[in-house]
């Protein structure tokens, strides 16, 4: 936050759910209360005072409610049509409350972005729960157990891809499928790159390559790649 002070600016984007989730709640933590900011400015002494007002938001936020979701599909060079996806929130887009970026029970803006791309959204009941985040290190058969419900669910609504805008959400659904050795396991991606597969990115820059589910002969069906 301070770095964005120093560039002059007032907002930061971010594309990670927890570094939103991590930057929203400290701006609002010190911006609800000076004296708190004034101690850490205090203990902080080797960093320049932070003032407060730097708003983040997730890209998200930033599709839906500045660049719109209709301008997003009047722009598709490839509409991803009949590719079932299942969007994967998990928590820290959504809680806490306070700064989660939609609905926490029934959220819609992956939704509605991937209908805008041509693909075909599922509902999933586990699409908002926890993956198990950092006990992956500490206890990894608790995030095993979490991911093998949130996969099976996916499979079970239908689902071709999981996308996430989470690293850590991506990397666990990832790494338990394979631990697991399942025979069908589900692709999981990141919203970004299937953004930009539909509006006409070449597939050398989409990072498709460092999945550890290859999702390209799926796409290759689709004549998408």
């Amino acid at each position: 936050l301070v770095r964005v002070q120093e560039l002059g600016e007032t907002r930061l984007v971010t594309l990670c759910a927890m570094c939103y989730n991590t930057l929203a709640r400290s701006s609002r933590f010190v911006g609800a209360d000076p004296e708190r900011l004034e101690r850490i400015n205090a203990f902080m002494d080797e960093e320049a005072d932070y003032r407060g007002g730097v708003e983040v938001l997730h890209l998200l936020q930033l599709l839906r409610d500045e660049v719109g979701f209709e301008e997003i599909e009047a722009k598709v060079k490839k509409p991803l049509a009949g590719v079932r996806v299942a969007p994967y929130y998990g928590c820290m887009l959504l809680r806490p409350r306070e700064v989660g970026i939609d609905a926490p029970d029934s959220p819609e803006v992956l939704e509605a972005l991937f209908s805008a791309l041509g693909a075909e959204p599922l509902d999933f009941p586990q699409k908002a729960e926890c993956c198990g985040a950092y006990q992956t290190v500490s206890d990894p058969e608790i995030v095993r157990e979490r991911v093998r419900e949130i996969v099976s669910a996916a499979r079970r609504a239908g689902a071709e891809l999981i996308a996430t805008s989470c690293p850590l959400c991506q990397f666990n659904l990832e790494t338990h499928q394979s631990v697991a050795h399942h025979p069908s396991p589900i692709t999981v991606v990141y919203f970004t790159q299937l953004l930009a597969l539909a509006l006409g990115v070449p597939e050398d820059k989409l990072g498709f390559a460092g999945l550890k589910f290859d999702p390209r002969p799926l796409l290759s069906e689709r004549e998408l790649v």
